[in-house]
């Protein structure tokens, strides 16, 4: 692990010093986790940002053949080979 210095609020400090203590656990775990699951939060965020993003690209798209014709295509082709 690397060693990192932050500073905190007297308010963040004192809670962070009491969920320690109810916990049993350190106030660098509990830092950790709580650093830990905001990255998580963030990347979950821009994974969902970006699948919005990708969501109907397709939909103005008239080149395509519809998904139900692709299938019917296929099951021709399936039944007469």
């Amino acid at each position: 692990m690397i060693r990192s210095q932050i500073y905190l609020t007297e308010e963040e400090k004192n809670s962070l010093k009491i969920i320690s203590n109810e916990t049993g656990r350190t106030q660098s775990d509990l830092i950790r986790e709580a650093v830990d699951s905001f990255i998580y939060q963030i990347r979950k965020k821009k994974s969902n940002t970006k699948r919005q993003e990708a969501f109907g690209i397709w939909k103005d798209r008239h080149d395509r053949p519809e998904i139900s014709e692709l299938r019917n295509e296929f099951d021709r082709s399936f039944q007469d080979g």
